[in-house]
């Protein structure tokens, strides 16, 4: 019979000893373990977290007892994760180990390269804490490397992010991607190729840790500057790359055309996506987390006349303000909106263009209702946000579960109330109707240019005007416009052919104020950082029902609206000019002068 082994000297920087000793188990158990606290401490401090302490996490009660560090407990904490906690004081890394991610993937995440090997493609990085252990998860599909990784104290782990990774423009770093690129092994074996490459090839170009870069470089820049969308779009003769911040797309310098295919397939295996397949389109999905806050980015390939052009729309939840008091409501509008909201049955519908927010608003007003009380269920196309305490559901059209096969399904899951992603067809405007009629709050989106021509887009898709009269509360129109750059912002005075567009006179400015973004750094010298919802609530009375049953056309409609209170977007667009919060330019794009 072999000999029993010695049991394994305490040491969290041994990864045995973590993995036999520390791995899984307990906090309590995990520091008696390493001997830093004896059951009978434990046991005194679990009691105070009963009592006087209620509320407080153990490590942080045996820390205010005296009897741990804030190292300790981050020890333990690592220990129990499985992860070794070592100090990289006499630590020192090679160039090749400090190449092996950007400046800005380090920054990003908040970890250091410590051990790196090219030839197998493993990396080994320093966590500051063990909370952090998703950036692991994330470098390993954004790298396309097999990733593990220590916990360090996070002084040093900044001192070395400081010391290797000092920061620098994201220009800067783009520039050295492409000078990189241009001689990189991917862009030799694909130089003059076209189309006519094999599949083990393209996927070697996906993987070139050229390619992998800039890759990662155009996403974590693109979160930061809270893009929402991110394009490359193949040309005859160049490869675009470009962001929509804002609502305005801005173009970035284009990588190398030959590289077109390496980019889009590496986009395709971080998606989980077919690169194979280049005759039709695809969708995907890729997650991330950057600060502890989870992005999502959905991913959309289209075959074009010269290769694949892809969308990546970027959902960072931690970015999304879902509260009605934050999506830019004036005191009056906010009032009627939770009003509405608040009604036991009834149709409200949102309208506006795609982007224009929609979604956020409807979100906000379901996150207002999410109470014990009350069942809430979603149809959406897709899912954006995951929100605790709603029933989410995702339309598939591959699978016929359309808006109106989910809705139907809805009615007898006992909701109070639902949210229908789109009207698209009559079949889910009747049905939404007939919830409506037996007792259900119902919230749906249309896309059309204002309020009042949402009831003849209804009409249009055959819906009777009695049943409108009976269940439509309200309709609100939104748009989307570019805030001032609070950093920047500045008075001026508009010129007579600015007043001209606002379809004002002199006189009606007389005493106003104006003012633009003058730009800087803050804002990318765009004078704009942020946006603003501009809103339509136009809400059904007797008077206004009387005219859609008569079939009143919609110019009609939105004189009786105003007469009883309802601002146009462009009525809006003024009061946000004249607050100094946007511009008359922003205005003057996304509104019209109503007759």
């Amino acid at each position: 019979m072999p000999p029993t082994p010695p049991p394994l000297k305490p040491d969290p920087s041994n990864p045995k000893y973590v993995e036999a000793e520390l791995k899984g188990r307990r906090f309590g158990r995990a520091l008696a373990k390493l001997g830093k606290a004896t059951r009978e401490q434990v046991h005194e401090a679990l009691a105070l977290q009963q009592g006087a302490s209620k509320g407080k996490r153990l490590g942080e009660i045996l820390i205010e007892m005296g009897l741990l560090t804030q190292q300790d407990v981050t020890m333990t904490l690592a220990g129990m994760m499985g992860l070794s906690y070592t100090s990289l004081r006499e630590r020192s890394l090679s160039e090749d180990t400090i190449k092996a991610i950007t400046g800005e993937t380090a920054r990003s995440y908040q970890v250091v390269p410590i051990d790196f090997d090219p030839s197998s493609k493993r990396l080994v990085v320093a966590l500051k804490g063990p909370e952090n252990f998703r950036a692991i998860d994330d470098l390993r599909m954004l790298m396309g490397m097999k990733v593990s990784a220590i916990v360090a104290p996070a002084e040093e782990v900044e001192e070395l992010l400081k010391k290797h990774y000092a920061t620098a423009s994201g220009k800067e770093a783009m520039k050295q991607v492409m000078a990189d690129l241009e001689t990189s092994d991917a862009a030799q074996a694909l130089a003059g190729r076209g189309d006519s490459i094999d599949l083990g090839a393209l996927g070697d170009a996906a993987n070139d840790n050229s390619v992998v870069t800039l890759l990662n470089l155009v996403l974590l820049q693109a979160i930061k500057d809270k893009a929402s969308d991110i394009h490359f779009e193949p040309f005859e003769d160049e490869f675009k790359m470009r962001y929509r911040i804002d609502g305005v797309l801005y173009e970035m310098d284009p990588p190398p055309k030959d590289l077109a295919m390496a980019i889009v397939s590496r986009v395709k295996v971080m998606a989980k996506l077919d690169i194979a397949e280049r005759r039709l389109p695809q969708d995907g999905r890729i997650e991330l987390t950057l600060n502890n806050a989870p992005v999502d980015l959905r991913v959309a390939v289209l075959p074009t006349m010269f290769g694949e052009s892809v969308v990546m729309r970027v959902l960072d939840r931690g970015n999304v303000q879902l509260s009605l008091d934050r999506i830019g409501l004036r005191e009056d509008d906010l009032e009627k909106v939770r009003g509405l909201i608040n009604k036991p049955n009834g149709i409200v519908v949102v309208t506006g263009p795609t982007g224009s927010g929609k979604t956020t608003t409807l979100y906000a007003a379901l996150n207002e209702l999410n109470t014990p009380d009350t069942k809430l269920l979603t149809a959406e196309d897709p899912v954006e946000y995951d929100i605790a305490g709603m029933i989410q559901c995702q339309v598939n059209v591959e699978q016929e579960l359309t808006f109106a096969k989910l809705l139907r399904s809805f009615l007898r899951q006992d909701p109070d109330i639902i949210l229908v992603g789109e009207v698209r067809d009559l079949e889910t405007a009747q049905i939404a109707i007939q919830a409506s009629l037996t007792g259900h709050l119902v919230f749906t989106t249309l896309h059309t240019n204002d309020a009042p021509s949402s009831i003849l887009r209804l009409v249009d898709l055959g819906v009777e005007t009695f049943l409108l009269t009976a269940t439509l509360e309200a309709i609100v129109a939104q748009r989307l416009v570019r805030r001032i750059c609070v950093k920047c912002k500045e008075e001026f005075t508009p010129n007579e052919e600015q007043i001209m567009e606002l379809a004002l006179k002199p006189e009606d400015i007389r005493g106003r104020s104006f003012f633009r973004g003058k730009g800087c750094d803050h804002c990318n010298r765009t004078g704009y950082k942020g946006r603003l919802a501009l809103f339509e609530i136009m809400s059904m009375d007797d008077t206004l029902r009387e005219l859609i049953m008569a079939q009143a056309n919609t110019s009609v409609l939105r004189t009786e609206s105003r007469k009883r209170g309802m601002r146009t977007l462009r009525e809006v667009g003024l009061l946000s000019i004249y607050d100094g919060q946007t511009t008359i330019d922003e205005v003057v794009r996304e509104t019209i002068v109503e007759d």
